[in-house]
C-alpha cells in the first residue's frame, strides 16, 4: 500500500466532497449548520440612539440647572415632542434618546423635587448610545461558510432574519465490524471486548452537525459485509475496523465489490495507518478507520472532521495552534505521530504534556486528553520548553 502523508491524503479527500445542497430554514432550526449566504443588517442597531443608563435626557447646554420635567422615555415608549431648553424627560436603559437632547445624566447625579430635576454640568454625548453603534442598515454581519453557534443566531435575528439559507446536514453511516465486539447490555463472551469506537465516534459525528445513521456490528464475513454497505443510505458511510490487509479485514474488499475507486490507500501516520478512503461506483464517499479506538478517533479528528465540514459548506481545514512541551520527547520515525497530551497553563503559557503511554487500544488516555501533539515524521528530539503544534479537542 502507498503511504500518503497527512497532509496529501486530506486534500485526495476533500478534492471528492463538494458542499451539500442549501436549504431555506428557521432560525431555531439553523443551530449547528453552515451558513450558505452573506446575512446583511435590514436596519441600523440600534435604530435610534438610545440611553445606556437610567437618568434624565436634556440638552448639555441647560446643565447645570434646575430643569422642568415634560415627560418620560422607556423602552418600547419613546417621548416624541422636540425638548426644548430649560426641559427635561425622565428616561430609562435602553429607552430612544428624545429629539433635541444630547446628554444623559445618571439619576445617582439628580434631585427630583416634584416637577423639576436638579442636575450638575453635563458633557454632550454622556451616556447615549449612538444610532448603528453595533452595526449599520446593509451591513455584512455573517459570511457564509460560518457555523450558527447561539451568538451568531442572536445576531441574525438582531439583524432581522426571520429565515437562514444553511447547508444540508451530511448523513453518515457508522459500520462497525469484528466478531470480537458487543454492544451493552449485551454479555460480551470470553473472547470479545465492548464496542467503545463506534459511540465515540457518532457523538464525534453529532457535535460536528452530522446525521448518523449507525448499523449493528457486522460479523467478519464478506458477504455480510458487502451487505451492510449496499445498504447503507448515506452521503458517507464510515467503517471502523477490518480496514487493514490481515486474513479478517474485509472491508476494502467489500468496498471494491461495490465499485470502491480508492483515492487514499494508507497514511504515514500514527496511529492510523490502514486509513484509507475512496469513492463507491454509485457516488457514496466511504472512509475506512481502524478498528483501535485511539486510531480511530485520532483520525476521525485528522480526516471525518474535515469530511463533514466540507459537505456542510465550512473551512476543512483542522486549525493547530502552538503550545510549549512540557518534557522532552524523542526523535520521531517516519510516520507523522500525533500524540495524546494534557494542556497545563503556567505563567500566562499553555504546556502540552503527551502522556507516557500512547498505545492505540487505550481509550482511557483519550477521556483525559486536551489535545493531540503533532510530531512531524522524521522530527528530531524535542526539549522541554520548544514550541510544537497541538490540535486542541473538545472538551465541555
Amino acid at each position: 500500500m502507498k503511504l500518503m502523508t497527512v497532509e496529501a491524503a486530506r486534500a485526495a479527500m476533500l478534492a471528492e466532497v463538494p458542499p451539500l445542497p442549501a436549504e431555506t430554514v428557521p432560525l431555531a432550526r439553523a443551530i449547528g449548520r453552515i451558513l450558505a449566504e452573506d446575512v446583511e443588517a435590514l436596519r441600523d442597531q440600534p435604530p435610534f440612539a438610545t440611553s445606556a443608563m437610567d437618568g434624565w435626557a436634556l440638552r448639555s447646554a441647560d446643565a447645570p440647572g434646575a430643569l422642568r420635567i415634560v415627560g418620560e422615555s422607556a423602552a418600547g415608549h419613546g417621548f416624541d415632542p422636540v425638548l426644548q431648553p430649560g426641559e427635561a424627560v425622565r428616561i430609562f436603559t435602553g429607552a430612544a434618546l428624545p429629539a433635541g437632547a444630547d446628554t444623559i445624566v445618571i439619576q445617582e447625579d439628580a434631585a427630583r423635587e416634584g416637577d423639576s430635576v436638579t442636575v450638575p454640568a453635563a458633557k454632550p454625548g454622556a451616556y447615549i448610545r449612538p444610532q448603528g453603534g453595533d452595526f449599520r442598515a446593509e451591513q455584512v454581519l455573517l459570511t457564509r461558510g460560518l457555523r450558527i453557534d447561539p451568538w451568531r443566531l442572536a445576531l441574525a435575528a438582531a439583524a432581522g432574519r426571520e429565515m437562514l439559507l444553511v447547508h444540508d446536514r451530511p448523513r453518515v453511516a457508522l459500520v462497525s465490524t469484528g466478531e470480537e465486539i458487543v454492544e451493552p447490555p449485551a454479555d460480551p463472551g470470553r473472547f470479545q471486548i465492548y464496542d467503545s469506537g463506534t459511540p465515540g465516534l457518532a457523538a464525534m459525528l453529532e457535535g460536528w452537525g452530522a446525521n448518523v445513521i449507525r448499523a449493528k456490528p457486522v460479523r467478519d464475513q464478506l458477504e455480510a459485509v458487502i451487505e451492510a454497505l449496499r445498504g447503507a443510505d448515506a452521503d458517507l458511510i464510515v467503517t471502523v475496523g477490518g480496514a487493514s490487509v490481515g486474513d479478517h479485514d474485509l472491508v476494502r474488499a467489500a468496498g471494491e465489490a461495490l465499485g470502491l475507486s480508492m483515492k487514499v490507500s494508507s497514511v504515514a501516520v500514527r496511529p492510523g495507518k490502514p486509513t484509507f478512503f475512496g469513492v463507491l461506483a454509485d457516488g457514496r464517499r466511504m472512509l475506512g478507520l481502524p478498528g483501535n479506538p485511539a486510531s480511530a478517533f485520532v483520525c476521525a479528528e485528522l480526516f471525518l472532521k474535515p469530511l463533514i465540514d466540507a459537505f456542510s459548506g465550512a473551512p476543512a481545514e483542522p486549525r493547530l495552534v502552538s503550545a510549549r512541551l512540557a518534557a522532552a520527547l524523542p526523535a520521531n520515525g517516519p510516520r507523522e505521530h500525533w500524540m495524546r497530551a494534557r494542556l497545563e497553563s503556567r505563567e500566562g503559557m499553555v504546556f502540552a504534556a503527551p502522556f507516557s503511554d500512547q498505545d492505540s487500544s487505550l481509550v482511557s488516555v483519550f477521556a483525559t486528553a486536551d489535545a493531540l501533539v503533532r510530531r512531524p515524521a522524521g522530527a528530531p528530539t524535542a526539549h522541554a520548553g520548544d514550541l510544537v503544534e497541538i490540535l486542541p479537542l473538545a472538551r465541555g
